[in-house]
């Protein structure tokens, strides 16, 4: 009795086409992927095909996944939930800003000494999903998985440990609401350009550049922030 090859069983042509899928924005706003079940049915190839493509976009960095929760578009949050809980409730949202002049800046500049091509890719590809998101939620995601992508490619310990905490705060309620104040359609626009410049220091290789374009956009969002929590009584 012979056996027939799935006519696509192909983890290069299976990769291919998830991350065409990532690219097109075909993916909901969450950015949850469909089960390895469901890319097996869509793409028409055997579920190990799909669960070795997913394995590939994970080392890339592009995916990321978690046990009994699917797999997600983006760099995952790091874990240090605990320290975080213990000190969220005192510290108030400008510090929280505070705490990210002092470190991001540092991390674009290690991001544009050691990001590669490949790198610079996905991070454009998620400033364009900040652009085009449409709703609080969507944007607070990949507005989130950008800064994590260039804190990873920074790749020191201590730096990432920091900002894991810092990120892992500005996650709660609190502080996404206060955050949405200072996103008016003109506001995101301008956010959106400062992402770009950022991802072109990177782009260039000139850590100095940067470190200046993430300074720059820091200053602005703790601009914003403190006026609008003055204009709504905060």
């Amino acid at each position: 009795m012979t056996t027939t090859a799935h006519p696509v069983d192909n983890t290069s042509l299976a990769l291919t086409r998830i991350r065409r899928m990532i690219d097109s924005g075909a993916v909901p706003h969450e950015g949850r992927l469909p089960t390895e079940r469901e890319l097996s049915q869509q793409l028409d190839v055997g579920r190990h095909t799909v669960r070795r493509a997913l394995e590939a976009l994970e080392a890339e960095g592009l995916v990321w996944r978690q046990q009994g929760k699917g797999t997600f578009v983006g760099q995952p949050p790091q874990i240090i939930t605990g320290l975080a809980a213990e000190i969220a409730g005192d510290i108030d949202a400008l510090a929280v800003m505070d705490a990210r002049l002092g470190i991001e800046p540092q991390l674009a500049a290690l991001c544009a000494r050691r990001a590669t091509a490949e790198d610079v890719d996905r991070l454009r590809m998620l400033a364009d999903r900040v652009s085009v998101s449409q709703d609080r939620d969507s944007t607070e995601l990949w507005d989130g998985a950008l800064h994590r992508l260039i804190a990873r490619i920074a790749d020191n310990p201590l730096l990432s440990v920091a900002f894991g905490l810092i990120d892992e705060v500005r996650g709660s309620a609190d502080w996404q609401q206060k955050r949405d104040l200072a996103r008016s359609p003109a506001l995101l626009t301008l956010y959106d350009t400062q992402h770009m410049a950022i991802i072109d220091a990177i782009d260039a290789r000139d850590p100095d550049a940067a470190r200046a374009a993430m300074t720059d956009h820091l200053l602005h969002l703790t601009h914003n922030l403190r006026e609008s929590l003055k204009d709504h009584g905060q």
